[in-house]
């Protein structure tokens, strides 16, 4: 594996003549989320895991998923951390990119992991269940997250809207925050557990607060193949106990126009044993990326040079 990386790197910096390999190396970002979610952490795992002498990869913060789809296709970032619902309303223009049109040149370098839906809640809120949202202060999570974007999916599956409670629209940190402070009643993450804010909000607040179940109608799977059933185990949180709720799959994806060496090194390195050993000592979400789960859930067409990969390690036939 590692003269196979070799090997491509050596075809990435073809044609650099005698400049400093610092000169010939290539950057490559990865957008993620804001640094209280789990793309973030995730995202260092995976740039740490993958960057190399020729190629130096990266995380940065993001606003999340749908803002990761505009700064791929815009060529702002090389790459980011999408949710496989995002990707699919991405290629097929559809929910929040029906105004946007299909954006054609996204690709998937891979699957990683599935991304849980939490609805945190203050003890003393009276929220039991998605119904008793009705005339709290709950965050949605901002503008261009994907998690805005899945509540919206899950609240119509309620017959329920924003209009029905006191919606507000804030960062998972901050929105924990004030939940602890009492200033909101709860509010809604997209994402791998243990999130970072609601670890810390557990902390701060020992047996206050609590995940609201989300185990939807069987038409908001069925409308939305890519929702699937998952558990929270108790004690994921400190003293929080375990609930049924809703998952996606985190995709990391790029655009067509990146370079097909380049994308098949990254997700050579990506697998490797070096990676590995990264990816097991990071975030609990980094250690459950597997290449035997790599093509799982893909919403997103792969990228040449990660689909070359696949077909040279003979997970794709």
């Amino acid at each position: 594996m590692r003269g196979w990386i070799g090997l491509l790197l050596a075809l990435v910096v073809a044609g650099a003549g005698p400049a400093r390999a610092e000169e010939a190396a290539r950057y490559f970002r990865i957008a993620t989320a804001g640094e209280a979610g789990t793309y973030f952490p995730v995202g260092r795992a995976l740039a740490e895991a993958t960057s190399t002498p020729g190629i130096v990869v990266s995380a940065v913060t993001s606003n999340g998923s749908i803002a990761n789809v505009d700064a791929i296709t815009s060529g702002t970032v090389e790459s980011g951390l999408v949710q496989a619902d995002v990707g699919h309303w991405a290629v097929t223009g559809t929910g929040p990119f029906e105004g946007k049109g299909p954006q054609t040149g996204l690709r998937a370098i891979a699957a990683l992991y599935p991304e849980t839906v939490h609805l945190v809640v203050r003890k003393g809120a009276g929220i039991a269940r998605l119904e008793d949202l009705k005339g709290k202060h709950v965050s949605v999570d901002e503008p261009g997250s994907g998690t805005l974007a899945d509540v919206r999916l899950i609240l119509a599956a309620h017959r329920l809207s924003e209009r029905d409670f006191v919606a507000e629209y804030y960062k998972p940190d901050l929105a924990a925050q004030l939940t602890g402070d009492g200033l909101l009643d709860g509010f809604f993450f997209v994402g791998g557990y243990p999130a970072p804010a609601i670890a810390a909000l557990a902390a701060r607040k020992p047996g206050e607060i609590a995940l609201v179940a989300l185990d939807g109608p069987g038409s908001l799977a069925g409308d939305n193949p890519f929702f699937t059933r998952a558990r929270i185990p108790v004690n994921a949180y400190a003293g929080v106990d375990a609930v049924e709720t809703m998952a996606v799959r985190t995709l990391w994806l790029t655009d067509a126009s990146q370079p097909d060496a380049v994308v098949e090194a990254i997700t050579a390195a990506l697998w490797s044993e070096a990676a590995r050993a990264v990816l097991d000592a990071g975030h609990a979400q980094a250690r459950a990326i597997r290449l035997d789960t790599a093509l799982e859930g893909l919403t997103v067409p792969l990228h040449p040079g990660a689909e070359a990969f696949y077909r040279k390690a003979g997970v794709l036939k």
